[in-house]
């Protein structure tokens, strides 16, 4: 896991004046065909978010709703990724986020976090609290024309879902989400603080060099067993800038070894979610889930030869039923 260790103290370290000198692609201006109907300008509008990017990570706690907590100050942070389809099913789209950095001359590579979009979904799998996601049903009145959208971690383990439409009002193509329930991201995580969840809600927007993912957390304390409390609000925007200044090859090269892992992997993942109506995992600060390390250092074991792809899915799936058992 040294990768996960370097890539993660990269992203955690870089300077604002670093930042700026990121030089993204200008935006080229092309002809394409207008989208048959909504839907299909919805798809294209979700599509668009893959490709090649210089990512900037711009974290601040605003408001306090604790007299004694005090807002963290703004924390910069940024890398380079790139974002792959794994599948676009029409009504059912993935993409796959990857880290692709350099450090000392050597390329770091980790699997990031994926994204899965289903037009006017039945369910979607949400944060119930500590350990537990829930399959919850979508009102018949709330699912027409919406999308749905299911964050998964770095081993696909849960994270996060929620559902809303996608709008063109404004010259802004953006898609807005409920407010949904989370855990704890591992920069919160690893500090044990106060709060032990978040109320947030999602916006993907397109820019013309790219798209943004912008938060709106409100921190929340639910350890006293009653209703979670309001501790502190968060904004987060993420800025996704098309840039050719990096080599995605070794990337995609990871990708092409272990798609066939991590396929399996999902496949199990649902499988435990369909089988509980929803799945129990522990948390772990620094990674995530209790999975997160046996499943990212099998996928490396993929990578590098060390291990075959059929080994390695057998005790990925071992790995994964032991930790949802209840």
């Amino acid at each position: 896991m040294r990768a996960i260790l370097i890539a993660a103290a990269l992203l955690t370290t870089t300077a604002p004046a670093a930042l700026a000198q990121q030089a993204a692609v200008p935006a080229v201006a092309t002809a394409a065909p207008a989208p048959a109907n909504a839907f299909e300008r919805d798809r294209q509008s979700i599509l668009a978010q893959a490709g090649q990017y210089r990512v900037h990570f711009d974290m601040r706690e605003n408001v306090s709703f604790n007299a004694d907590y005090d807002p963290l100050e703004e924390k910069l942070s940024g890398g380079s990724e790139i974002v792959r389809v794994v599948y676009d099913h029409g009504d059912r789209i993935s993409l796959q986020h990857i880290l692709v950095m350099e450090h000392e001359g050597q390329s770091i590579v980790v699997k990031h976090w994926r994204q899965d979009w289903v037009y006017q979904p039945q369910t979607v799998l949400t944060y119930a609290g500590p350990n537990q996601w829930t399959l919850t049903p979508v009102p018949a009145d709330q699912r027409t024309g919406a999308w749905s959208q299911t964050v998964w971690q770095t081993d696909d383990s849960p994270r996060y879902g929620g559902v809303g439409h996608w709008t063109y009002d404004n010259g802004l193509s953006v898609w807005t989400s409920n407010a949904t329930w989370r855990p704890l991201a591992r920069r919160d995580a690893v500090r044990n603080p106060i709060y032990d969840r978040y109320l947030g809600t999602n916006r993907h927007a397109l820019t013309p060099a790219g798209w943004v993912h912008i938060q709106d957390n409100v921190k929340m304390s639910g350890r006293n067993g009653g209703e979670p409390v309001a501790i502190v609000q968060e904004d987060v925007i993420n800025t996704y800038d098309r840039s050719t200044n990096f080599s995605t090859k070794a990337g995609d090269d990871y990708w092409a070894k272990t798609q066939g892992f991590w396929a399996a992997i999902r496949d199990a993942w649902d499988a435990a979610i369909a089988a509980g109506n929803g799945v129990h995992v522990a948390e772990v600060g620094d990674t995530g889930s209790v999975t997160g390390i046996p499943l990212m250092t099998l996928a490396d074991k993929v990578s590098s030869g060390e291990l075959t792809e059929a080994a390695a899915i057998a005790q990925g799936r071992t790995i994964i039923a032991q930790a949802t058992a209840r």
